[in-house]
């Protein structure tokens, strides 16, 4: 893997690398940029097919993360951690207290949160050896599972999406299919069955599956059919690389608006979708919800700040839309436009 050309065409940055023996930790950290102020990202911990696929999500997931801080208006900079999930047994709270050494060791550059595979438990093992760590339960004055506005957010632009797509102003009897409902997953079926939304899931876990069929009476679905129902709204919200060259040949959906990072697998995806005329929303602004919620921690953490700002992901996603429509340019194009704005007007 050429990692320092990888690097460059990302506009990095650093990277850190941790190895630690004993807990059998493997931990990459990636800080893309740090122009509005410290790299925050969430710490993913899956299994990863190769080391070579562990670096390049880190590489694209901090560079979101400083998207979604820019536009988003927040003083934050783009960062993201990767631990390799260790085959077979191991020790959690050692693995974790050794990542939280590895934060500290940094000096606040970056600041790790929740993400795929952690919890506010692990969060809590984090704690005990910096402060540099964020979503701590509240009992610890903490914000806790940011997943919740997480799935407000994406449910604010959904509404977006549909203002933009079909005239309306409301969700009710709109078509939405949702891949994957695990934590964010779930949550944004509850909002969209409390408006109204007619729901069809489907996940690898069968158990989360039945969940949302019992909660929200959402019509199951298998994983293989789900981006190719006739529906109004297609939500990934498991892994990236969900729009790609064959499920865009399935693709029947109006939009594509879900809480997953990196949708799109590679750029020219979101092209076809503009060609298409699939309206899609640009997975770090629609999904910012989260990382509203945990920054508020920084001075001392406010839920009704916290959801006002996250309900504000609709008046972002208004924007990009509207300056779409007028420009005919994609949507993730125009949302990167507005990112790096911010970004160098910073600079100057």
């Amino acid at each position: 893997m050429d990692l320092f050309k990888r690097m460059g065409e990302h506009g990095y940055g650093e990277t850190h690398v941790c190895v630690d023996k004993a807990s059998g930790l493997r931990a990459i950290i990636a800080i893309h940029d740090s122009t509005l102020g410290p790299a925050l990202g969430g710490c993913r911990f899956v299994h990863y097919a190769t080391e070579s696929d562990a670096f390049t999500d880190a590489l694209r997931l901090a560079r979101g993360m400083t998207y979604k801080a820019a536009i988003t208006g927040l003083a934050l900079g783009g960062g993201k951690s990767v631990l390799l999930k260790p085959e077979g047994d191991f020790d959690r709270v050692a693995l974790f207290t050794a990542f939280g050494r590895f934060v500290d060791g940094l000096g606040g550059r970056y600041i790790t949160a929740e993400d795929s595979g952690t919890s506010p438990s692990d969060m809590a093992v984090i704690r005990a050896q910096t402060k540099h760590v964020t979503g701590v339960a509240p009992s610890q004055g903490g914000s806790g599972d940011p997943s919740p506005f997480t799935a407000l957010g994406v449910r604010r632009g959904i509404e977006a999406a549909a203002k933009h797509k079909f005239g309306r102003s409301d969700l009710q009897g709109l078509k939405v299919s949702v891949q994957g409902v695990g934590h964010v997953g779930y949550y944004l079926c509850k909002e969209l069955h409390a408006l109204g939304a007619q729901l069809f899931v489907a996940d690898i876990d069968d158990a989360k599956v039945e969940t949302a069929v019992r909660d929200f009476g959402a019509t199951r679905v298998a994983l293989k059919d789900v981006v190719g129902l006739d529906v109004d709204v297609y939500a990934p919200c498991a892994l990236g690389g969900a729009i790609n060259d064959d499920t865009l040949s399935a693709l029947r959906a109006h939009v594509v608006a879900g809480a997953a990072n990196n949708q799109l697998w590679e750029t020219r995806h979101g092209d076809e979708l503009h060609k298409r005329g699939v309206l899609y929303a640009p997975d770090y602004a629609i999904n910012a919800g989260g990382l509203v919620n945990v920054a508020q921690e920084a001075k001392g953490y406010d839920e009704p700040k916290a959801t006002a700002k996250t309900l504000q992901i609709f008046d972002t996603m208004d924007e990009i839309f509207t300056r779409s429509t007028a420009t005919g340019v994609p949507t993730y194009r125009v949302a990167d436009a507005m990112a790096e704005e911010r970004l160098v007007n910073a600079r100057m």
